[in-house]
């Protein structure tokens, strides 16, 4: 009888692997559950809730019916950033002509004694004196250094107030008065640092006869004074600024939180609240201004400080300290004003716009429960 050998021959079954991925969640789900004594996986428990919040998502026509809660998939410090900047550059803009204004009476003094115009200098005078030279443009002259250098500075300053304020916050979440001086303190210096240079050459192309390319301010600078004349006069202001920052972010703050709840998101109600904080910073604060303007000057005999202060006394008296506050407070309020009221308005558009986000989605939860 003949005799027959078996074979062993391994074929795949078509279908098979796929069934045992299919069943594989499923396995794991009940192993995960025998394992802790019949509870469902942590594991297991957030991706399900992950999938609902992902299925409950508003959807792109929700979202275009309300455009409002399309700002809250913004990430807060880019909305931050852009409202700061596009505020504080149309606001130095607008008010372009009355800071060169103030920018020639501030240095006027230290100009005269380097024999290059004569003692009395008002603001008619200033403004005369740009238009017969200079023309239309002239008033605008030395702005796009300005407007450059403001779009970081007011990002920075404002992101970084806010940033500030979480940090100095005491154990109960709360913010002191010193520590919202703290934060705008160190939230001007912040934004003064990073763009100082850029305020040199904006100072430089305002005041200085010629008309010189920011670029080429820069380059004739740095033959013939050094990369040092870049930073002249950090000092005063950083010591200028710290202060003036600190009052006005603080006074806006604390004035606007003492009204009625009712009161304080109107925008009008910021706007007047800038204006007050606005003023108050300024009158305080525009002597150190003034001792750092003349110290970024070319050929400036003040070194420090100390030295500036009794100089300009001496050789203009306490009103020389003040020069150019008349138009330095027409262009500074309305610009401070400006641009807390709009850095306050998007906050409130942001807050607004995760409210309507969160109220869709959890109508869409509704929706699918049902």
């Amino acid at each position: 009888m003949a005799r027959k050998e078996a074979a062993l021959v391994w074929r795949p079954i078509p279908g098979l692997r796929d069934a045992e991925k299919e069943r594989t969640p499923a396995r794991i789900a009940l192993f995960a559950s025998v394992s802790n004594g019949g509870a469902a996986s942590p594991v297991i428990e957030r991706e399900k809730k992950d999938a609902r919040e992902k299925e409950a998502f508003p959807s792109a026509d929700q979202l275009f019916r309300h455009p409002l809660a399309i700002l809250a998939l913004v990430p807060d410090g880019a909305s931050l950033f852009a409202a700061g900047a596009i505020s504080g550059a149309a606001a130095k803009t607008v008010t372009a002509p009355l800071d060169r204004v103030k920018l020639l009476m501030q240095t006027h003094g230290l100009r005269v004694t380097q024999g290059a115009g004569k003692k009395a200098f008002s603001f008619i005078d200033a403004m005369t004196l740009i238009g017969k030279e200079e023309g239309l443009k002239g008033y605008w002259k030395g702005n796009l250094p300005q407007v450059i250098r403001i779009l970081p500075y007011s990002a920075v300053q404002l992101f970084s107030y806010e940033i500030y304020k979480r940090l100095f916050r005491n154990k109960d979440g709360e913010l002191s008065v010193l520590g919202r001086l703290v934060a705008g303190a160190c939230a001007g210096m912040t934004s003064t640092l990073v763009t100082y240079l850029l305020d040199v050459l904006r100072l430089r192309l305002a005041v200085e006869p010629g008309s010189k390319t920011m670029s080429q301010m820069a380059l004739n600078m740095l033959r013939e004074e050094g990369f040092a004349s870049f930073y002249a006069g950090l000092g005063p202001s950083l010591i200028s600024i710290a202060p003036y920052i600190a009052i006005n972010f603080c006074v806006f703050d604390l004035f606007k939180k003492s009204l009625p709840e009712k009161y304080q998101k109107r925008p009008e109600t910021s706007l007047a609240t800038a204006l007050i904080s606005a003023t108050l910073a300024t009158f305080m604060c525009y002597p150190l201004d003034t001792v750092r303007r003349q110290m970024q000057m070319k050929g400036s005999p003040y070194n420090t400080i100390l030295d500036a202060i009794p100089g300009i006394v001496e050789r203009d008296g306490i009103i020389g300290l003040y020069r150019g506050f008349v138009p330095n407070a027409l262009k500074s309020l309305p610009n401070s004003s400006i641009k807390l009221t709009t850095f306050d308005i998007v906050k409130s558009l942001i807050a607004s716009g995760r409210k309507e986000l969160e109220k869709i989605t959890e109508s869409n939860k509704e929706k699918l429960a049902n």
